[in-house]
């Protein structure tokens, strides 16, 4: 009998990483646009590149040269002093936004951190209370993990932060009810991602946005996961028509390199003061570099449109699901956020669609989820539509509800 020798980089992680993550027994080793090969020499066609972050696909060639140029020219250098594509960057996002300032991170998780801290400074101490959504997510941190109303994440790390009240999702007047004296802000995602891909009901965000002019309250939209083109529009609230206050990003924003941001109006902006907040990599020349090249990207080739197109493909390739096999519940698209609601555990789902070459995602227990390359081409949608379905086919037969 035959035995498969031990993969020598698992055998490091077992031993020298933190084992925080559930891992897949797959060593990933390169990547080029929607495909990513592993020690074995296998393919994989991804749909769920960098959880999202891979928004133009892996490694894509715009991005490579733009961080190997800047690489040798300037790697790091502290944010007391001036680098001409920190500058620019922020300028391409202000003027494909609302005219806002931006402040640089590294994560979501920090751009929803510099939000909160600057709701606090621009209110004063006595309003200081944030409404956020319930089945949200806005990071790991333990200020944005509170706001995350989802108690799975809260568990052994009380007493949480003070100030959060958490509304359901798509219920206006919940949040109004929700307003007193102390109320500062409100903090939605535009779409839930990680809560299952839950697009609001028609008129939510624009209500919001009148529950906080008629209180003063900061707007917030969380787009680490619908910014930078997501939508099929640079931004999700432009999805919407609604113009929020500030707005955080991550995830896509370099094409895959490390980064976050906040943009906030001027007249918020300059509560964020010297002193107060800072981020010691926010804004480096490597990530600003990435940054200008992936707007450039999408704007020189089209992508907002192409995200539009496949947004219709995926669309068109799944509905037909939901008729055909009983545990496929519902299916939630826009742009090239995707998710595909079962009635049963969707974690065997993914694990069989690796076995196929395909790789996917899972949320919320039973919702397959999909965050796609800008990039893909459309025999690549068709390719991964077509073994999902067969994978749900054998699946249904198997009748796991039962």
């Amino acid at each position: 009998m035959s035995t498969t020798a031990p993969d020598p980089v698992i055998a490091l992680f077992d031993k020298y990483v933190v084992p925080n993550y559930v891992r897949y027994p797959v060593t990933l080793v390169r990547g080029e646009g929607s495909w990513v090969w592993d020690s074995q020499g296998r393919r994989y066609l991804d749909l769920f590149p960098g959880w999202g972050c891979n928004l133009l696909g892996h490694c894509p060639p715009r991005v490579v040269q733009a961080v190997q140029e800047q690489v040798a020219r300037l790697i790091h250098v502290p944010n007391t002093w001036y680098i001409e594509p920190q500058g620019r960057w922020a300028q391409m996002l202000s003027e494909r936004s609302f005219g806002g300032q931006t402040f640089f991170c590294n994560s979501g998780a920090e751009a929803n951190e510099a939000a909160l801290k600057l709701v606090r400074l621009h209110c004063g101490p006595d309003r200081y209370k944030v409404i956020t959504f319930q089945g949200g997510f806005h990071g790991r941190t333990l200020a944005t993990t509170t706001a995350t109303a989802q108690p799975k994440y809260h568990e052994g790390l009380g007493p949480l932060l003070a100030g959060f009240a958490y509304a359901p999702f798509g219920d206006a007047d919940a949040v109004e009810s929700l307003v007193d004296d102390q109320t500062a802000a409100i903090l939605v995602e535009p779409v839930q991602g990680e809560g299952g891909v839950r697009i609001p009901p028609e008129g939510f965000l624009q209500r919001l946005r009148q529950i906080a002019d008629e209180h003063q309250l900061i707007l917030i939209f969380d787009e680490v996961q619908t910014g930078c083109g997501r939508t099929g529009h640079w931004f999700g609230y432009q999805y919407f028509g609604v113009e929020p206050d500030v707005i955080t990003l991550a995830k896509g924003l370099c094409g895959g390199v490390a980064a976050g941001a906040m943009l906030a109006r001027a007249e918020l902006a300059r509560s964020l003061r010297p002193g107060m907040h800072a981020a010691t990599f926010g804004g480096n020349p490597l990530a600003a570099a990435a940054g200008v090249a992936t707007l450039e990207t999408i704007q020189q080739e089209g992508l907002l449109d192409r995200t539009r197109q496949l947004s219709d493909k995926f669309r068109q390739l799944l509905q037909p699901l939901v008729d055909e096999l009983p545990i496929v519940q519902e299916l939630r698209v826009l742009g090239l956020m995707i998710g595909l609601e079962l009635s049963v555990p969707g974690a065997p789902v993914v694990q069989r669609m690796m076995e196929q070459g395909v790789l996917i995602n899972c949320t919320q227990g039973n919702v397959l989820r999909m965050l796609p390359a800008m990039t893909l081409s459309d025999e690549q949608a068709e390719q991964g539509c077509q073994v999902l379905a067969e994978v749900l086919r054998q699946y249904a037969q198997e009748k796991p509800e039962e």
